[in-house]
């Protein structure tokens, strides 16, 4: 099995799930604005968590783009010294995505995603109990703070993006019925309001 390498942008990105990761042989890198003074702890308690699989990249200095070039840089060396790893970009910012696709051509297992849940082996089994897998988005929905989805069409394709396997449009609604049938939201001419347990 290929390592698992995440590099966090977190000036775009700061992920709440980073507990996803404990129990999966990835490594981690998350990298901090200059700017960036103070860490969420849930993230230092997950960090510390993951031991030596985890890292710091601090950037030197303010500047557009500077904290991505410091991922690209990273990439190149990570590849370079593992080319058979899968790579995770995990950022909001799509201006990855060409140095994605030119990786990716040149056969290098590499994506962005926007969240820890979508990386491919973190994803929700299809064939998940229907209890587990609604416990699944609802603490995927918790994690992502005030960037919920706000239209259940939004939703539908989060949830679409956290299962494994590739659900129809009738079991994605299915899933926000049911949602809303135990009260975990409410939907009014398309616009949803949660109301989620608190973690």
């Amino acid at each position: 099995m290929p390592t698992n390498y995440v590099l966090i942008d977190f000036e775009n990105v700061q992920p709440k799930n980073l507990s996803l990761l404990e129990t999966q042989p990835f490594k981690v890198l998350v990298f901090i604005g200059a700017s960036q003074v103070r860490l969420p702890r849930n993230v230092v308690t997950a960090m510390q968590k993951l031991g030596e699989r985890a890292e710091y990249i601090e950037i030197d200095g303010n500047g557009p783009n500077a904290l991505d070039f410091h991922v690209a840089y990273y990439v190149g060396a990570l590849v370079s010294a593992d080319p058979d790893g899968a790579y995770h970009i995990v950022s909001k910012d799509k201006g990855f995505d060409p140095l994605v696709r030119h990786l990716k051509r040149r056969k290098v297992n590499v994506r962005r995603v926007k969240d820890l849940a979508e990386i491919p082996v973190l994803r929700i089994p299809k064939k998940t109990a229907k209890d587990d897998m609604i416990d699944a988005i609802v603490n995927n929905l918790i994690n992502r703070g005030q960037s919920r989805p706000r239209k259940v069409q939004t939703l539908k394709n989060t949830i679409g993006n956290l299962v494994s396997d590739k659900l129809s449009d009738t079991e994605r609604q299915a899933l926000v019925d049911e949602m809303q049938k135990r009260k975990l939201l409410r939907v009014s001419k398309d616009n949803i309001r949660y109301t989620l347990p608190t973690k």
